[in-house]
């Protein structure tokens, strides 16, 4: 693996289909689950660089976990505070607020470390920077370095990886008798526009690894790109959508073709413990931070059917999977 920006990345000469290759994967991460210390040595010496253009908890905390464990040393730079202020247009006359080109910056960033982690979110205002995921490939394409993402303007491939060994995980404990489980992502109201970049991701990797019945629903007008759902189910119906799920997937999401708008906040659409009364027994799960009786109801959060810790625990498996790879291809 050269780098980690989607679940395309998973695919090598070895395992020359996705979902193998997601099969694949996710039992390394399990291994690494059991025996987290077991590959210390491989990143003896290695350096990662976690820049965070974002806010972030789990992603920074995973992933600075899961390099440790691999004997990498870390360090991690808040771009908003800890640097300049980077400008990413190739044309710029840079009179205004921005100090440093990335065309500058990432060289330099590519020389210090050996892998670079990347968190930038999208601007929610220009469409179409924020799908050809303009601030993420600049690094890729001047950094000169294995780039990690760890959520960029349309995807957040980490967190979804986690979301399927949760998933797997989940299985191999409690096997459903259906042979492919029913998975729903269900959007939620919030209270401000949401990037889209963790419901794009999941249906990305759901329909990837291709082993769930996948269903999306969500109001009228919430669309997402179908550059990511491509075939999924898609209902505006809740009930029907829930109906014998085995896994019921919480987010919320801003409008995609009337790009970053709030179009509902019906609070009917947040799931309570009476939304799951037709499933197989759901699991339920959020990537985090949630915001409680908005998106989610406590009832279930706080309840047996969520998994919203065991995703997060996750999370450290799924970066340090991803991290021994690309070590692995180097040390080559």
């Amino acid at each position: 693996m050269k780098q980690f920006l989607s679940v395309h990345d998973l695919v090598s000469a070895h395992t020359p289909d996705t979902q193998s290759a997601i099969d694949i994967f996710i039992d390394k991460a399990l291994a690494h689950k059991g025996s987290p210390l077991s590959h210390h040595e491989i990143g003896r010496h290695k350096r990662l660089g976690c820049l965070f253009m974002n806010p972030s908890m789990r992603t920074r905390l995973s992933t600075q976990l899961a390099a440790s464990n691999l004997g990498m040393d870390v360090i991690t730079i808040n771009a908003s505070q800890d640097g300049w202020a980077l400008e990413f247009n190739t044309d710029a006359i840079m009179n205004g607020t921005t100090v440093e080109h990335i065309r500058d910056a990432a060289p330099i960033l590519g020389a210090y470390f050996d892998v670079l982690a990347v968190r930038c979110f999208p601007s929610l205002t220009d469409k179409q920077a924020d799908d050809a995921d303009s601030i993420l490939n600049s690094f890729v394409q001047h950094c000169g370095i294995p780039i990690v993402s760890l959520e960029s303007a349309t995807l957040h491939p980490l967190q979804s990886f986690a979301d399927v060994i949760t998933i797997s995980e989940t299985l191999r404990q409690h096997p459903r008798p259906r042979h492919a489980p029913k998975v729903v992502l269900s959007w939620a109201p919030h209270v401000k526009a949401i990037p889209h970049s963790v419901a794009n991701s999941f249906a990305q990797w759901m329909n990837a690894w291709g082993k769930a019945d996948f269903v999306i629903t969500h109001p009228p007008g919430y669309e997402l790109n179908n550059r990511f759902t491509q075939n999924a189910v898609v209902t505006h119906n809740q009930e029907e959508a829930l109906q014998n799920a085995d896994f019921v997937y919480v987010k919320n999401w801003s409008a995609y073709r009337d790009y970053g708008s709030i179009l509902s906040t019906d609070s009917s659409w947040m799931i309570t413990n009476t939304h799951l009364r037709n499933t197989n027994n759901a699991k339920v799960m959020h990537c985090l931070p949630v915001r409680r009786n908005v998106e989610l109801s406590a009832e279930v959060l706080d309840g047996p059917s969520s998994l919203t810790t065991l995703q997060a625990v996750n999370r450290v498996w799924a970066a340090q999977t991803v991290l021994s790879e690309i070590l692995t291809l180097a040390n080559q």
